[in-house]
């Protein structure tokens, strides 16, 4: 079966400001259903990206398509088929949670029926129904943040940008946030998030594009990025025992490194596969070692980050 054909495309895009080099040569594509994390340091050109993908920016070489419209010839038809979150947004102290859906409802031309049914189904899965007749000026920061999402999505976009959408939010409403982002992505949209919450995209995203001065530096699903920057695991290994022992003994096995005593615990990098952990820690126990406990961890994304980028800004 043939992959879908990208929903969301860049085709080496350029964007220059006199002599910085906001955006330089980034080409990625989202396909439909996909959530895209996009990654990079303040400065690296994560928002100019994304506004030329809304039309906001002109680019200055290259192309972006929206459903196989050009942002640079198709201007109109790109927004009508895309629906765009900035990290700030303006929300109008006095109108109420439906008046304001309605107004960019009517902004899109829908009408009638067709325009009721879609603020109210916004209402629903942003969870404002029952705050239909608040004041946009009384809501929290998450149910604003909410009312921007439904503001975004109220014309049913076949495509999504999300600039930093769990920026300030308490723990359950950047939950609840992660619950609707991949709920879009279950029913076909295409979805591009900016965040610095790097944790969540690593749970929430099906691959991730990490820039810097304007280049991606890497690519692909959070597997791939994390495999192909050479990424280890950490072990921790507690013994009731002949630690000195056990250090020595760690020392001279393949596949392990960096192996370091704090007490009664000892770490290490380990280079193998889980089936590798799971052999090395019998191989322990039958060597007479008492380990009370075995823990390993991956390197996260906010590891691989660290180590692609170099904070550089231009």
């Amino acid at each position: 079966m043939s992959p879908p054909q990208a929903m969301i495309e860049l085709r080496r895009l350029f964007r220059f400001f006199g002599e910085t080099r906001a955006v330089n040569d980034v080409s990625f594509t989202v396909a439909p259903g996909e959530v895209l994390g996009f990654i990079g340091p303040n400065g690296a050109g994560k928002t100019t990206t994304m506004r030329i993908l809304s039309t906001l920016d002109l680019p200055s070489h290259g192309d972006a398509f929206v459903d196989g419209f050009s942002v640079v010839n198709d201007p109109d038809r790109v927004r009508l088929r895309l629906g765009f979150m900035p990290d700030f947004f303006g929300t109008y102290p006095n109108v109420n949670c439906w008046e304001y859906l309605d107004f960019f409802a009517r902004s899109y031309g829908l009408s009638g029926a067709a325009r009721q049914q879609a603020v109210r189904h916004t209402l629903s899965f942003t969870g404002l129904d029952a705050l239909l007749e608040k004041p946009v000026r009384a809501l929290s920061k998450g149910m604003k943040q909410r009312l921007c999402l439904g503001r975004a999505m109220i014309h049913d976009p076949a495509a999504l940008i999300l600039d930093e959408p769990a920026a300030g939010l308490d723990p359950r409403a950047r939950i609840e946030l992660r619950r609707m982002i991949r709920e879009l992505a279950a029913a076909g949209k295409a979805l591009l998030v900016s965040s610095h919450i790097l944790s969540e995209l690593a749970e929430m995203c099906d691959q991730v594009a990490i820039i810097e001065q304007g280049r991606i530096l890497a690519m692909g699903s959070v597997d791939e990025v994390l495999h192909g920057q050479n990424t280890r695991r950490t072990i921790q290994v507690r013994a009731l025992q002949h630690v000195e022992k056990l250090v020595g003994w760690l020392a001279a096995r393949e596949l392990l490194s960096d192996v370091v005593a704090d007490g009664d615990v000892v770490t290490f990098g380990h280079q193998g596969d889980r089936q590798q952990e799971a052999a090395l820690l019998r191989d322990l126990v039958q060597a007479g070692f008492e380990i009370s406990e075995f823990s390993s961890q991956k390197k996260s994304l906010e590891d691989v980050f660290m180590r692609v980028t170099t904070g550089a800004v231009q």
